[in-house]
């Protein structure tokens, strides 16, 4: 909790913010991330909904922030001078906790009709997204939609989000969908705003799974999502990077932050081996967490093989290039520093046994670091909303990163690795 306030101090002291409130149980938080901010030095000035004034008196935010609560589109006294339009131009960033299903759905259809969705539509920053919901409404396919929608290239490359959290609801359900605490959004708030530490850096980051063909219907693959690789990279565009995005197939698309980001899709190993040779020339961070297959077909079949030919074909399996070793061994024979090469170690059993792997990955890849997560603990293995790493450098230095959204967690990998970047590029 004090490593997150001490972020927001240093990245939020003269800001100017929006603190939007909608309605929800979770509207309660909303006054400590109010105090949070003041105490931080920011200008605060607060937005709230209607159904947010159920849940928390204006007043309470009015003492905290030290300024007069904004709820009416058509208060006849601010709405003189325009006080939506005001609002949004003056603000630097505008924070939304909790962001709630219903006002998700709204800002991704683009209304205007209240003054909390007015002042996001007139302005032209960023916006940070705290969801807050029950579990069910935060996992509907509509409400992933209409996310994806403000998170996706409809958005602007303004909107990102922090949370939500896992854990007992105030429903009584137990799931996604609880608010982040707001040390947490304060620190997330900070990152947008303080100078990026990764601009001008160009970094790569793979992600998802491989696909080796048995025939033209069948493959060889992997359950990876691409999400951990995905966080990865949005995480480094919002610090400013200039992010080479290797997608495999069913990867989730990536915004791109105050950096850029150019997904470059791939299928088989051989696609990926291809896309690195042109996006690492040059990188100064190659980030390898795509899932790659360790065996391919010898030989794809044509058409599609049948259970009508006699006998159950025979699969001969070939070795894959070890991209991730091919990538150590250039950067050792070039006989530069660069780029700083991460590598990621999925494994069926934590302990002990799954550092002693990561740590012969290390050493045996020509790594700089090693993230290691057990893929076979319930709700961080392949396809979860969350993940629990641990990193290992090649200095000996050691992370663990305990259970978190996947997005929570690459922000923390880029605090860990930002600083070694920044070494290698002196030298």
């Amino acid at each position: 909790m004090s490593d997150a306030r001490d972020t927001a101090t240093v990245g939020l002291s003269g800001r100017r913010l929006v603190l939007g409130v909608a309605g929800g149980i979770a509207a309660y938080k909303a006054a400590e991330l109010c105090r949070l901010f003041v105490k931080a030095g920011a200008s605060v000035r607060v937005v709230m909904t209607a159904a947010a004034a159920r849940f928390i008196g204006p007043l309470t935010l009015q003492a905290l922030s030290g300024h007069p609560v904004s709820q009416d589109l058509f208060d006849p006294g601010t709405e003189a001078e325009i006080g939506h339009v005001r609002l949004a131009d003056e603000a630097e960033l505008i924070v939304i906790a909790p962001a709630t299903a219903d006002c998700i759905a709204r800002l991704a259809a683009g209304l205007a009709d209240d003054l909390l969705a007015a002042v996001v539509l007139a302005g032209r920053g960023p916006v940070l997204l705290a969801p807050a919901m029950n579990v069910n409404m935060w996992e509907n396919p509509l409400t992933q939609a209409n996310l994806a929608r403000l998170l996706g290239p409809a958005g602007g490359g303004r909107f990102s989000t922090v949370g939500p959290d896992r854990g007992e609801l105030a429903c009584g359900w137990i799931g996604a969908g609880r608010l982040i605490e707001p040390a947490e959004i304060a620190a997330a708030a900070a990152r947008l705003l303080a100078p990026g530490d990764l601009s001008g850096r160009r970094v790569v980051v793979s992600a998802g799974p491989t696909r080796e063909p048995i025939d033209d219907v069948r493959f060889i693959g992997n359950r990876s999502s691409g999400k951990m690789g995905a966080a990865l990279a949005a995480s480094a565009a919002a610090r400013g990077a200039e992010v080479t995005f290797l997608a495999g197939p069913g990867t989730p698309a990536v915004a791109a932050g105050p950096g850029r980001v150019t997904r470059v899709p791939f299928e088989t190993a051989a696609d990926l081996e291809r896309a690195l040779a042109d996006a690492a020339d040059g990188a100064d961070a190659v980030v390898m967490a795509a899932a790659v297959a360790d065996f391919r077909p010898r030989a794809r079949a044509a058409g599609k093989l049948s259970r009508r030919a006699a006998g159950a074909p025979t699969l001969e399996l070939v070795e894959v290039p070890d991209l991730l070793a091919g990538l150590g061994g250039r950067r050792r024979q070039s006989g530069k520093p660069g780029p700083f090469l991460v590598g990621f170690a999925a494994e069926v059993a934590g302990g002990s046994a799954m550092d002693e792997r990561a740590g012969a990955k290390l050493r045996e890849k020509g790594c700089d670091a090693v993230v290691a997560n057990d893929v076979g603990a319930p709700g961080i293995g392949f396809d979860a909303a969350d993940n629990a790493v641990t990193v290992l450098f090649a200095d000996g230095a050691r992370a663990d990163i305990p259970r978190a959204s996947k997005r929570a967690v690459a922000d923390r990998l880029w605090d860990l690795f930002a600083p070694r970047l920044a070494e290698l590029a002196r030298g």
